[in-house]
């Protein structure tokens, strides 16, 4: 069942009309049911713990705090400024608190895992394949999907930079596997033809925060390898990081050509704020900083951003930003340093159990999620993927590979890609 839900997630747009949205929460409602009738153990609780936190934090802001008419019109009166939204992000925050919960229950075992990292692979390759064919072929609004507009977006999504979430997330999951010791040399070329088609869409959906992800993930894949297989060799570890690092920027550049040049060149037009009459990424910014001073302690509401804002961004109204563009001010504007602490906490423990797990074991598998991890880290100073229920839920897979204290899905998963059998090693905890 949650296989099936990840695959589904996937096809309407990534899932980011509400009614899918509210589809996907309905259907994590009803696993839940089926799991509590299969008596369902909690496991994974530290990290689950500061998404509950979160899911409290959004129906507190919608507690009623009196009425008052207007125009005739009752206005319910709350922390939140869109008491609507607050409440059903916090049954979205709910619905992925238990899907991570049924992840750690009956996903952490050697096979489901790798059935869950070929799924997120065969939904990224044919989302990429169906991208570069829309790209190359589209002419007029719809293609296969109705809303799908030529020139807008890329793949299924209707925003360029969503897609590049899930290609991120795939390409440092593959490239994990990639990299696995003792994979045959046929095998290896199958991890490397998947990523191809991943990487090229990337750098085909002209996202410059994906590309900029992508290059922190090689980077930081270069770095964790090099400090295991050169530990002794500094000059080495410099020599290999540059030259991995120079192939990746003139393939790139390469395959994106004058397109992905002059949107790279447009970066600093975004970053004015006397241009794109007041939407530029630094009016946005600074807006979203004068409205957490306004509002310091519990925020304006979680998922109340976008009328929140209208009250401080200072420009024509023609366009208001519904989003932050960077996750980190997002949730310290809509949830107070209340929010943005429960944030702190959430990544102080993915980061403690993900080190503990990759310093006991290193699972080529679990790099993988880690660079995964990375790269949505990285490209979220700049963009809002993760409010994509499709990237938040594969995110969420990522985190249950990285943090899952099982000992014996680096064992027999780094057997099985070697293909041999293993015997599975007790519990890490």
């Amino acid at each position: 069942m949650l296989l099936v839900l990840l695959v589904i997630a996937g096809v309407p747009y990534g899932t980011v009309e509400a009614w899918w949205k509210a589809a996907f929460v309905c259907a994590v409602f009803v696993i839940c049911i089926v799991a509590i009738i299969d008596k369902l153990a909690i496991e994974g609780a530290p990290i689950l713990l500061p998404m509950l936190a979160l899911s409290a934090l959004a129906f507190v802001q919608t507690i009623q705090l009196g009425s008052q008419e207007i125009a005739s019109i009752k206005v319910w009166n709350a922390i939140s400024a869109d008491p609507f939204q607050t409440r059903f992000f916090g049954l979205q925050m709910l619905a992925l608190t238990a899907w991570l919960a049924l992840l750690y229950r009956y996903a952490s075992s050697e096979s489901r895992v790798r059935v869950l990292v070929y799924t997120i692979l065969a939904i990224a390759v044919v989302s990429a394949i169906f991208g570069i064919l829309r790209q190359a072929t589209q002419h007029q609004t719809g293609f296969v999907l109705p809303l799908l507009r030529q020139g807008q977006g890329y793949g299924q999504f209707v925003n360029k930079n969503h897609f590049a979430y899930l290609m991120e997330m795939a390409f440092g999951l593959g490239l994990g596997m990639a990299v696995a010791r003792g994979v045959k040399r046929e095998r290896l070329l199958i991890y490397f033809a998947l990523l191809l088609p991943i990487w090229t869409a990337l750098v085909l959906s002209n996202s410059r925060g994906g590309i900029l992800a992508m290059i922190v993930q090689i980077v930081s894949a270069a770095l964790l390898l090099s400090s295991r297989l050169v530990s002794h060799s500094t000059a080495l570890r410099v020599v290999l990081l540059v030259v991995l690092v120079a192939g990746v920027l003139f393939g790139t550049l390469w395959v994106g050509g004058d397109r992905l040049a002059s949107n790279f060149g447009n970066a600093t037009r975004e970053l004015n704020p006397t241009e794109d009459a007041g939407v530029s990424r630094n009016e946005i910014w600074r807006a979203t900083l004068k409205m957490f001073a306004a509002h310091p302690i519990a925020g304006v509401g979680l998922g109340g951003y976008w009328i929140g804002i209208t009250a401080y961004h200072d420009a024509s109204g023609l366009m208001t930003p519904q989003e932050a563009h960077n996750d980190y001010l997002e949730l310290l504007s809509s949830g107070g340093m209340i929010a943005f602490a429960i944030g702190v906490w959430f990544v102080v423990l993915v980061i403690r159990e993900a080190r503990r797990n990759f310093s006991l074991d290193s699972s080529y598998l679990r790099l993988g999620a880690i660079l995964g991890i990375i790269g949505v880290a990285a490209h979220s100073l700049v963009d809002f993927g993760l409010h994509i229920l499709i990237n938040a839920i594969v995110f969420l897979v990522l985190i249950m590979i990285a943090t899952v204290k099982s000992g014996n899905v680096s064992a027999t998963v780094g057997a099985a890609l070697r293909g041999r059998p293993s015997v599975a090693r007790g519990s890490l905890s």
